[in-house]
């Protein structure tokens, strides 16, 4: 027979309910070090994550001061590549004034600048450089600098005052021109 106690509660009843608490406690120590545990894994975890955007931070700072390096380089690179042709142009010059010089007769100087012509236009060939050729006026690539009376087809261009240019297809300079312009109705 069991005693019970003021509370009417009996031996057995109280070591079960004692039983269940340190259960409950155990299970609440449990869950704890699991939590704690899983904090501990999201800290290493956030830990992690933090030194590899640190790691790319640096990587992209070290990539732009490189590319920047780069960019100069590559643009000293293409001046050096266009003046060592301009000097090949100056030489012909230099040899073209030298001959003007030495000889009297106006032909020796119509030979020098034939030859400057013919080298400053083998260099602009080879950089993809190439003239415009202008016969009916066009916006897109031409400027109209007069527009004269004119028996002509109306939008003829008359004259270039300056050459347009273009290089690999893109326009670099319009070209400056005189257009015809003819205001005369066709009769039948």
């Amino acid at each position: 027979m069991e005693l019970e106690n003021d509370k009417g509660i009996t031996n057995e009843q109280e070591q079960n309910s004692c039983e269940c608490r340190n259960d409950t406690r155990d299970d609440r120590a449990t869950e704890f070090e699991i939590l704690k545990q899983s904090v501990d894994k999201q800290k290493v975890l956030a830990q992690d994550y933090y030194d590899q955007l640190v790691r790319l931070k640096a990587d992209f700072d070290n990539f732009r001061r490189r590319s920047e390096k780069e960019k100069i380089d590559y643009l000293d690179w293409g001046k050096e590549k266009i003046l060592v042709k301009q000097i090949a142009i100056d030489d012909v010059l230099q040899h073209a004034l030298k001959s003007a010089k030495a000889g009297n007769n106006i032909e020796s100087i119509i030979i020098g600048l034939d030859m400057i012509s013919k080298e400053f236009a083998k260099m602009l060939k080879e950089e993809g450089v190439e003239e415009i050729q202008c016969e009916k006026f066009d916006p897109s690539i031409c400027e109209a600098l007069d527009y004269i009376e004119s028996d002509e087809e109306d939008g003829k261009v008359l004259e270039v005052y300056q050459k347009g240019y273009k290089m690999n297809g893109k326009l670099i300079r319009t070209a400056r021109v005189k257009v015809a312009k003819n205001d005369k109705k066709i009769r039948k």
